[in-house]
């Protein structure tokens, strides 16, 4: 398994070289990954949503191959990128179904941990977007938690190599991060 994380390194690399090649291995190497990522949004999602998780898979990898001047450090960084990349998809897609609707269903994703209360797991995903960008105005890299973490669906551990901080302080700016989520989308912080 360590040689396959080493040779998707390799090919991430030579892929923002502009290696063709290697963006072509790439993908089968981390798509199961990215697949079982899209998929967690999308547990508990209403039947007949529109947008479904290998559409998310899609559109996020060819946006991440179509990022110029990115110095990929090894695979959490393109799966923390990759997080990114999933969340301004699905931002995009609740955002074009609603000024079609003039204001219609929003697009829902399931939040994990307890963001949301567990009697009801979802939230609407352009009322998180807007919850995380509040967040990140006083405290930028608590929202860089919660948004590896929820739409990311990094490991503490994962999160703290990515941002070059202990595990330790990725624990506490998760917790302050999902009360103050919490409190934007309106729902009890101690819940």
């Amino acid at each position: 398994m360590e040689s396959s994380r080493d040779e998707s390194t390799e090919d991430l690399l030579a892929s923002a070289r502009g290696s063709a090649d290697a963006a072509a291995r790439l993908l089968p190497r981390v798509y199961a990954e990215l697949r079982a990522l899209a998929a967690h949004y999308f547990r508990g999602e209403r039947p007949g949503h529109t947008l479904q998780p290998t559409a998310l898979v899609h559109e996020a990898y060819v946006r991440l191959l179509h990022i110029e001047r990115i110095d990929w450090q090894g695979r959490t960084h393109f799966f923390a990128t990759a997080a990114r990349e999933m969340r301004r998809v699905l931002i995009d897609h609740a955002r074009h179904r609603d000024a079609d609707k003039r204001g219609g269903d929003f697009e829902r994703v399931t939040l994990s941990d307890d963001v949301a209360s567990a009697e009801d797991r979802t939230v609407d995903v352009i009322a998180l977007d807007q919850a995380i960008d509040e967040v990140a105005r006083n405290h930028p890299r608590r929202a860089r938690v919660a948004e590896l973490r929820i739409f990311g669906g990094l490991e503490l551990l994962e999160i703290a190599e990515s941002l070059g901080v202990s595990e330790r302080t990725i624990k506490e700016d998760w917790r302050m991060a999902r009360a103050l989520i919490g409190r934007a989308l309106g729902r009890d912080p101690t819940s």
